[in-house]
């Protein structure tokens, strides 16, 4: 995962992925059948592990919450001590292989999964009034997966734990209004 993480897809070379897990090219070969598919496992161990912040955002009481959990997370997650700045998935998918590749096709599976998850929240939360009616569900849940995806990019240039979370900052201040309890019809 690690070697992955800090080399993305493309970098990371056969004898760099063996070498880490300490194992030879037929047991890499027999134990996950090639590369795309050691990657797609690496995803789901990354979500399970480093990224399981998104999971646990998603659990907030209000969209604000989950919006301030996800990007003060992904800034912390991003720029952590002891592990690869930026994220897998980010990093991954910038040079990924061919159109219609199984890494390619992992990695914008896994998007769209957080996507659809973040989505399906903000419209419980529009549905309890906790948003406004006219917010719309999916566009707030591309907006904050680009911004978290934006932070993983920055913090793999370098840039500081502090200016990515006066980032996080700014977008939070963009949020939409809460609107209280939905009110029952009369």
């Amino acid at each position: 995962m690690r070697v992955f993480w800090e080399q993305g897809y493309e970098g990371a070379s056969l004898t760099d992925l063996t070498g880490a897990m300490g194992i030879n090219r037929t047991s890499m070969y027999a134990a996950f059948g090639n590369k795309e598919n050691l990657f797609r496992k690496c995803l789901e161990r990354y979500t399970e592990g480093p990224a399981s912040y998104g999971a646990r955002a998603l659990r907030e009481p209000t969209a604000r919450q989950v919006a301030t959990a996800l990007l003060n997370d992904a800034v912390r997650a991003t720029t952590g001590i002891g592990s690869p700045a930026g994220c897998l998935g980010v990093r991954g998918s910038l040079a990924a292989g061919e159109p219609r590749s199984n890494a390619r096709d992992a990695r914008v599976a896994w998007r769209d999964e957080h996507v659809s998850l973040l989505r399906d929240r903000f419209r419980q939360a529009v549905d309890e009034g906790d948003l406004p009616p006219d917010a719309d569900p999916s566009l707030l849940a591309r907006h904050l997966m680009t911004m978290a995806n934006g932070i993983a990019v920055q913090a793999a240039g370098g840039i500081t734990r502090d200016v990515l979370q006066q980032v996080a900052d700014m977008t939070l201040r963009s949020w939409p209004p809460t609107t209280g309890p939905a009110q029952p019809d009369t």
